[in-house]
C-alpha cells in the first residue's frame, strides 16, 4: 500500500479533519520544520541541518515524511527542478505560514512563561511529594 493509500484510509481523518492536521502541526517535527521554514525556503539537506541545530537530528525518513505530510495539507510547497543533479526547494504557502506564525507564537510564549512552568512544576511535586 502507499503512503497515500494510507493517509486516505485513516479512520482518524474521516471522523475528525482539523485533529490530524493538528496533530501534523504540532508534532515534533511539524513545529520544527514549520519554524525553519518560516524563515526562508531550504533544500532538504539545509533543512535538516537547520532542524538538527535546534536540538534534534530528524532522520532522512522522517525529515522526508514530515515534508511530504505538511505538502498534503497544502502547508508546504515542494519546488523540483529540472536540473542536474537533481535540486528540490521547500518554501511555505501562505496557509503554511499563518500556521507557522502560529506556531512560533506558542513557541515564544512558552520560552516567555518558563519561569511559571518550573514553579508550577515545583509546587505540584512538593504536594505530592
Amino acid at each position: 500500500m502507499k503512503v497515500s493509500e494510507s493517509r486516505a484510509a485513516d479512520p482518524r481523518e474521516a471522523a475528525c479533519p482539523y485533529r490530524l492536521v493538528l496533530e501534523h502541526v504540532t508534532s515534533r517535527w511539524g513545529v520544527l520544520v514549520l519554524m525553519e521554514l518560516l524563515e526562508r525556503p531550504y533544500r532538504f539537506g539545509e533543512l535538516r541541518r537547520a532542524v538538527s541545530r535546534r536540538g534534534r537530528t530528524a532522520s532522512e525518513k522522517m525529515l522526508a515524511q514530515t515534508l511530504q505530510t505538511l505538502e498534503r495539507d497544502g502547508l508546504v510547497h515542494r519546488d523540483a527542478k529540472p536540473v542536474i543533479p537533481p535540486r528540490v526547494d521547500y518554501s511555505l504557502t501562505g496557509l503554511g505560514r499563518e500556521a507557522a506564525e502560529q506556531v512560533r507564537d506558542l513557541a515564544e510564549w512558552s520560552k516567555d512563561r518558563m519561569a511559571d512552568v518550573t514553579r508550577a512544576r515545583q509546587a505540584y511535586d512538593e504536594a505530592r511529594g
